[in-house]
């Protein structure tokens, strides 16, 4: 399995708005081969700070996503957003191979 998360700080009083957007998401990648499982994240104690968490089958699988046209869709919307504060924001990428279960 190959675990990807994302973490963002959102300007504060923003989280919400973030959360929808996440809540409505177009769900392309859920039907992509080799993917498992989309979470997101908000922390307990910093609730500006959120995770996207993918799960994918292997490397491979989550590699053949972001070098789809779907995933340069996907991200293409996040570009046009229109509040350009969130639109602004990069996030922090770890990718992890899990070794045990």
């Amino acid at each position: 399995m190959y675990v990807v998360h994302s973490t963002v700080q959102v300007p504060k009083g923003k989280a919400d708005e973030v959360i929808a957007i996440y809540q409505n998401r177009s769900r392309l990648v859920d039907t992509f081969e080799g993917f498992q499982a989309f979470h997101l994240w908000q922390n307990e104690k910093r609730p500006e700070e959120l995770t996207v968490h993918m799960e994918w089958v292997d490397k491979a699988s989550y590699m053949n996503w972001v070098t789809s046209d779907a995933f340069k869709k996907v991200h293409e919307l996040e570009k046009n957003y229109p509040d350009q504060e969130l639109a602004a924001i990069v996030p922090k990428v770890s990718k992890y191979q899990v070794v045990a279960r």
